[in-house]
């Protein structure tokens, strides 16, 4: 099968990797030569992807047999054009469509679907914003509606907060739209994302529950199980299956929760998969999140998913500007038990862009906090050198 790509960053590099093993043509698609997944693609192209005719132009240059997205800044309502083509879209037209935009799938899974949701409102302008903030209360989040990894989001705790969390979203939005969602902000004991495996012709599965913190909106640490009751999964799951089905096709979905004393509320939803789910290449699973991804686009029956170690993964940051950066310290993680990194080879750096990743796994029967700072001191070892 010949998939096309459109966003080749460390998430769309591992995807490769696994179509790579079992057979499948990959394009590689992105606004910037040499990203990650060109590195380990077929072939490759560089657009700009909110370009509508530069997307056509592509898809009728390579006829794939599946559109797969990595990222938000898409033209994404021409993917119900090239669906009718005959092109299977992942997971669908209407997923991807939708879960670009936070506004679509806030609004599918409070108005339409009834699932718990932090109180919220949107704004187009600053005057706005500030309506909306006095709507929901402070303190509260300011996210763009299209952007990815926690760019351009923000905490307001003061009226005089307002005006900069606006030019922060606005700056750190992906795409054309300049719209903000503003929510109450959820007094949460923790943050799962519930790995949800749609399949075309077998029942939907979920991965163990993935813990993670976050710093400037975007993780720093996963790990895998997270710890949650019973009654909590079980809200989670069912959550997640509602709002999935509603979306339709099949893939991997990465859903986020907020646990709280209240239950559980649905905080977001990405239709590939997701940043916290990095922790899966420590060996966690029979299957790593992007295998899961592969297989059931295609199509390939995944009978069950097994916890097969605890694990955890710490991102590795860079902290300068450079146009060639190289790593030292690579020889220490590889020195330790059960410890293992990921350098995703992007071609420049700057101040906290995701280098790489350390991975630490061990028994199931392991304090998970243990892992999870092995895991982080490894991610110390590792310096991006100009």
């Amino acid at each position: 099968m010949k998939i096309l790509l459109l966003g080749s960053g460390e998430l769309g590099k591992e995807f490769t990797i696994a179509a790579q093993r079992i057979g499948q043509k990959i394009i590689a698609v992105d606004s910037y030569a040499n990203a990650p997944a060109m590195q380990v693609a077929h072939a490759f192209e560089v657009i700009n992807m909110l370009d509508g005719t530069a997307l056509d132009r592509i898809v009728a240059k390579h006829q794939p047999d599946f559109i797969v997205p990595e990222i938000e800044a898409i033209r994404t309502e021409q993917f119900y054009k090239y669906e009718k083509q005959g092109i299977v879209v992942v997971p669908s037209a209407k997923a991807a469509n939708f879960t670009m935009n936070r506004k679509a799938i806030r609004d599918l899974a409070s108005k339409e679907l009834g699932l718990k949701t932090a109180n919220y409102r949107y704004a187009t302008t600053a005057e706005e914003l500030h309506k909306g903030v006095e709507a929901v209360g402070m303190p509260c989040v300011v996210k763009p509606l299209m952007s990815s990894s926690g760019k351009g989001q923000s905490t307001i705790k003061t009226i005089a907060d307002i005006d900069k969390a606006w030019n922060y979203a606005v700056e750190g939005s992906r795409g054309d739209v300049v719209e903000v969602i503003v929510e109450a902000f959820v007094q949460f004991n923790s943050e799962i994302t519930l790995l949800t495996v749609v399949q075309n012709n077998n029942p939907t599965l979920f991965c163990a529950p993935i813990g993670h913190r976050q710093e400037r909106g975007d993780y720093m640490e996963s790990w895998q199980p997270a710890r949650i009751s019973d009654k909590d999964l079980y809200e989670a799951q069912d959550m997640a299956e509602k709002v999935t089905e509603a979306l339709g096709g099949a893939g991997l979905f990465g859903v986020e929760f907020f646990l709280t004393d209240e239950g559980v509320y649905f905080s977001e939803l990405s239709p590939r998969p997701h940043d916290t789910g990095m922790v899966t290449l420590a060996g966690t699973q029979n299957f790593n999140q992007f295998e899961l991804h592969l297989r059931a686009i295609l199509s390939l029956p995944i009978f069950e998913i097994t916890l097969e170690k605890a694990g955890a993964s710490a991102v590795i940051l860079a902290s300068e500007n450079s146009e060639n950066p190289s790593y030292s310290g690579i020889e220490k993680i590889a020195a330790l038990p059960k410890t293992d990194f990921r350098i995703f080879g992007k071609p420049t750096s700057r101040p906290y862009r995701r280098m790489g990743v350390a991975l630490a796994n061990d028994i199931l029967e392991t304090p998970i906090e243990e892992i999870v700072e092995r895991a982080k001191n490894a991610a110390t070892l590792v310096t991006v050198n100009l």
